[in-house]
């Protein structure tokens, strides 16, 4: 489907609403295409919003194939058309999503900018404002699932694990990198191009993870309960809808153990002093927010699990690095790069890691 096809028809049928006109206000393409638009209704009920967003594939033929073998845009689509519902979080509301049969897929939802929601920087004033409130989010998203038979196999939700994407504990971002399983391709690239300016232990960590990156991947980094988690819930992946923390781009959401999402977005987009302040409070009140749900996690494990995977965090926005404007704009990416990099050496990642991997 492309942009053209988001006609007054079609948006009528799919909204079941009298839609007059469409204007593309705007149009952009990544990891999916994007396009906002402006809509006018017949006898317009009132619920519906004079702007849209829509979300389908690349307008880039390279990119859609990429975005295609890892399955980025359907599992967003299935989650907006499955799963949604169920989720308690500030999230975009879903107006249509669908996915065919040859993995063709379309979103309609809500235009946050015309909500009046914004979209934090690190360098934002008030991060540590709103820092405890995301990490009791991702414990709100992570608790209804915990150990949940719907994700195990049989269950309703097991399409999160393996049914969009070309293998099962491979990031996918990082699927069909040059060197194999894990993403070791792109985290070797970034070594060539970062290591010398980055320091000893991005240096160290990147040299075992090129080594190691399918046992650390498959294994290492498969430690603790699952749950359902985000995924990718870095800053770029958030808004904030007056002071409620929100949380968008759900193509990357996963059967993982919940630790992974916290460790990743306090990694790799909060700025290191702000982290390094704040941290353990942090993790200790994501725990409290799991134990009002009923969930006990042990807080010497959790710590652990968040030392630990710091690894993935650290991957990521690596990988990301790598690739220059490929994902995102390259300087958005370094900057990723190095608070993660700054995460791994405070929490004496490599260690840890070396130690799971028996070296």
């Amino acid at each position: 489907m492309e942009v053209e096809d988001v006609t007054p028809a079609w948006l009528s049928e799919v909204l079941d609403a009298d839609v007059r006109s469409v204007e593309v206000l705007d149009r952009h393409s990544g990891t999916t295409g994007r396009a906002r638009i402006g809509v006018t209704y017949g006898d317009r009920d009132g619920a519906l919003p004079p702007s849209l967003f829509v979300k389908l594939p690349p307008f880039d033929e390279r990119q859609r194939d990429f975005v295609a073998a890892g399955g980025l845009g359907v599992a967003e689509a299935r989650f907006y058309r499955d799963l949604a519902p169920e989720i308690t979080l500030r999230i975009p509301t879903s107006h249509y999503a669908a996915i065919d049969d040859d993995g063709r897929y379309v979103m309609v939802i809500e235009d946050l900018t015309a909500a009046a929601c914004r979209f934090p920087r690190p360098g934002d004033d008030n991060v540590a404002e709103w820092g405890v409130q995301l990490v009791a989010e991702l414990a709100r998203l992570h608790a209804p699932f915990w150990d949940s038979p719907r994700l195990q196999e049989g269950g309703d939700l097991t399409w999160v694990m393996d049914g969009h994407r070309t293998g099962r504990n491979v990031p996918r971002r990082a699927e069909g990198s040059s060197g194999g399983g894990g993403g070791g391709g792109f985290v070797g690239m970034a070594l060539e191009q970062f290591g010398a300016e980055m320091g000893a232990a991005f240096r160290r960590l990147a040299a075992l993870y090129v080594e190691h990156a399918p046992v650390i991947m498959e294994e290492v980094l498969d430690e603790g309960t699952p749950t359902l988690i985000h995924g990718d819930p870095h800053l770029g992946n958030l808004f904030l809808d007056g002071d409620r923390v929100g949380f968008l781009d759900w193509a990357m959401l996963d059967r993982r153990t919940g630790m992974r999402d916290v460790a990743y977005v306090l990694g790799n987009s909060i700025p290191a002093e702000i982290r390094r302040a704040h941290e353990q409070e942090w993790v200790a009140h994501y725990l409290a927010t799991l134990a009002g749900a009923g969930i006990a996690l042990d807080a010497g494990t959790a710590w652990e699990q968040y030392r630990l995977y710091a690894t993935y965090s650290w991957v990521s926005a690596t990988s990301t690095a790598a690739v220059g404007s490929r994902w995102q704009a390259a300087k958005v990416g370094q900057g990723g790069m190095r608070r993660a990099t700054a995460a791994i050496e405070d929490l004496d990642t490599v260690t840890i890691l070396e130690d799971r991997l028996g070296l």
